[in-house]
């Protein structure tokens, strides 16, 4: 349902072209009924993963959808910055005259994101993440260049053209697996894949990452990501920062820990988080512009969630999980702020900007709070999940391991310096010009406001939320549950495809008859 609703949206919201507000109406009312959904997957995954053999083909012949304990989480809290950022988009397109989201197209696009990155997270089958991936992509083409300005048409230019090289590694990575294993089912290539030529499961390991980190913006495969989000409309912008870079996450989770967990590559993962970490920090230190700003500390903190993967371990593991729902969060409320500010302020150049503390009070408690909270000042829900990661290195007791948690600090602190030279800039220096007097509409505002108080929440129950978090943790480690859950008999999945091979087998004429209609 979380995938099939927005693309009934979508296509309900497309018949509606010259309805915007019917349109609207839509589009919320799908992505909450969505929430709904994913938030009962959330309780029901509890007792074990929950698998759908679509079309009723058992695996692996058919596609499975899978959810476990970290597909649901990454469900809830990814339509929940979703529906956020779509009430956010619509307060802005009646208080522009839809000059923020100015065309018809906005809705179902924005739908059919929403759909593709739902995929991406209850797939069981490694083609159908790569169509997860390749819708994302062509919703995202639209979104970032809305307007069709010169600056969008090639910063939206620069993100497909990297996306698809990272789409050609995958499809051939794909290909290079099905051709040594005989299956892209991801339950059964975590039996198969053990046993082909370690070297050829280097290089599948090797190419899957190199696909997913282009896709996640590790560095040195980031530099994409600083000219292309900043151009978008600030609502795109938001989504983009706050889901799409932790799509690449996901699946760099999924495929390293189920398919590969011998952790051969684990050390090479160090090095890259360390050196996101670092370099993505060091460029935020030098903008003087909030959007790209917060660019450059969306690849930095892409590193921690690097890291808690690279540690093999259930904490690393769980930390890492836990850091990704903070940064989703986190972050995508940075972005909606940042659309306040240039709204507010008509830029968002820091060089330009002042006075926004005594002018704008509100405003400057909705960039502070989420800001500390991205610097990992306790006891935010960033500073339990650097703690969970430090905690985890220091059980790793390896030489990279302390330097993790070197550059873990380091980063922390430079990312205070950014957000307090940002604040400096923004809040309390006067501006060098009288502000434009504009407004900030209380629909714009309190969507951000609403993403701000869900950081918080997530400080407030993040006891429950690491003990979530441990859970699927182990059972990512484990790999049993998952493996079990697709394939439960004798290495088949229960959709109807067995019993209708077994009737074929047998010879029954009306069988064979009811065989070709089901397929």
């Amino acid at each position: 349902m979380p995938v099939v609703l927005p693309l009934i949206g979508a296509g309900l919201a497309l018949a509606m072209a010259r309805h915007p507000r019917v349109q609207g109406v839509v589009s919320v009312s799908v992505l909450t009924i969505v929430l709904g959904i994913s938030v009962a997957l959330l309780v029901m995954v509890d007792s074990g993963p929950m698998v759908l053999d679509v079309g009723g083909w058992a695996a692996p012949v058919g596609i499975s959808l899978v959810v476990d304990r970290l597909a649901a989480l990454m469900l809830v809290v990814s339509v929940t910055v979703t529906l956020a950022v779509l009430v956010y988009s619509l307060a802005q397109g009646v208080a522009d005259g839809d000059e923020g989201a100015p065309l018809a197209v906005y809705h179902p696009t924005f739908l059919v994101l929403s759909a593709g990155v739902s995929n991406t997270f209850v797939t069981g089958d490694l083609f159908n993440l790569y169509v997860g991936f390749e819708i994302l992509l062509a919703a995202s083409f639209v979104l970032i260049t809305l307007g069709g300005t010169r600056d969008r048409i090639r910063s939206g230019t620069i993100y497909v053209v990297v996306s698809l090289i990272s789409s050609v590694i995958f499809l051939v990575a794909i290909a290079l697996i099905y051709a040594a294993t005989g299956t892209v089912n991801l339950a059964q290539l975590a039996v198969r894949l053990p046993e082909i030529d370690p070297n050829m499961q280097l290089i599948l390991q090797l190419m899957l990452l190199v696909a997913f980190g282009i896709k996640a913006a590790v560095f040195p495969l980031s530099a994409w990501l600083p000219d292309s989000y900043p151009i978008a409309p600030a609502p795109v912008t938001a989504v983009f920062a706050g889901l799409l870079t932790k799509v690449g996450v996901y699946a760099i989770i999924r495929t390293q820990v189920l398919l590969f967990p011998d952790g051969r590559l684990d050390d090479l993962l160090k090095v890259v988080a360390l050196a996101t970490m670092v370099i993505g920090i060091l460029g935020a230190v030098a903008q003087e512009d909030i959007k790209r700003l917060l660019s450059f500390t969306l690849v930095s903190h892409i590193g921690f969630m690097i890291w808690g993967i690279s540690l093999s371990t259930e904490a690393g593991l769980s930390a890492a999980i836990f850091y990704v729902a903070h940064h989703i969060t986190v972050q995508t409320a940075l972005f909606l702020v940042a659309g306040l500010i240039e709204r507010r302020g008509g830029t968002t150049s820091l060089v330009r900007l002042g006075s926004l503390a005594r002018v704008a009070p509100l405003l400057a408690v909705l960039f502070f709070v989420p800001a500390m909270n991205l610097g990992g000042i306790p006891p935010m829900s960033g500073f339990l999940g650097k703690a969970g990661l430090i905690e985890a290195s220091a059980q790793d007791g390896a030489g990279l391991s302390y330097a993790l948690i070197v550059g873990g600090l380091v980063t922390s602190l430079l990312t205070l310096y950014a957000i307090a030279k940002t604040w400096n800039m923004a809040f309390w220096q006067e501006a060098p010009e009288p502000l434009p007097d504009t407004d900030t509409p209380s629909g714009m505002v309190g969507p951000a406001a609403g993403l701000v108080v869900f950081s918080l929440l997530l400080a407030v129950l993040a006891g429950p939320l690491y003990d979530y978090t441990d859970h699927a943790s182990r059972d990512l480690r484990a790999r049993v549950p998952y493996i079990v859950s697709v394939l439960p008999e004798h290495g088949r999945g229960t959709g109807q495809s067995p019993e209708v091979t077994e009737e074929g087998r047998r010879g029954e004429p009306e069988s064979q008859s009811t065989s070709g209609e089901d397929r």
